[in-house]
């Protein structure tokens, strides 16, 4: 397997994916999802996210947190704080697994020139909040490989989708 930089989140028919650094919902089935696609990769995310967290460590996964904060600091071996795009990709390089780029939305526009592909669970349904996609990502170097939906249930209040696009070439 070759190794890659995705970008991974869920947005509602508005685009918006976050709200006081955390979800506007809760779909149990999305989480499952994003749990069997990231786990045993290392995940990459703003501080702001993982403070909204509550700095909470995901299981099987080593953590990159990207913050300018130089002395932003937190005690956990699974944990790697770093303070630039070229470090992170400086690290990405020593490695052989996967990066998934798991927010917010600054995060995700600044790795928008790296990634190879994307994995983007569309909601069906409008939340309130206050985070939204950044409206200037460049969609057209990519491509849609599949798509896959699931409808609401007892556990899951919406339907989704989720959709995988690789960037051509």
């Amino acid at each position: 397997m070759t190794k890659k930089i995705v970008a991974i989140w869920a947005e509602d028919q508005n685009h918006l994916i976050g709200k006081d650094n955390g979800l506007p919902w809760r779909l149990p089935a999305d989480l499952k999802h994003f749990k069997e696609t990231t786990m045993g990769h290392n995940i990459l995310m703003g501080r702001k996210t993982f403070d909204g967290m509550g700095r909470r460590v995901l299981p099987d996964r080593t953590s990159l947190i990207l913050t300018t904060d130089v002395g932003y600091r937190v005690d956990n071996p699974n944990v790697l704080v770093l303070h630039s795009v070229d470090a992170v990709l400086d690290w990405y390089n020593q490695q052989e697994k996967n990066l998934y780029i798991t927010g917010g939305a600054e995060i995700y526009a600044l790795f928008s020139p790296y990634l190879d592909q994307v994995i983007k669970t569309e909601i069906h349904g409008q939340f309130d909040g206050d985070t939204y996609f950044p409206e200037n990502f460049d969609w057209s170097g990519f491509e849609e490989v599949s798509v896959s939906h699931f409808p609401k249930d007892e556990k899951n209040a919406y339907d989704f989708t989720v959709k995988v696009l690789a960037r051509r070439g």
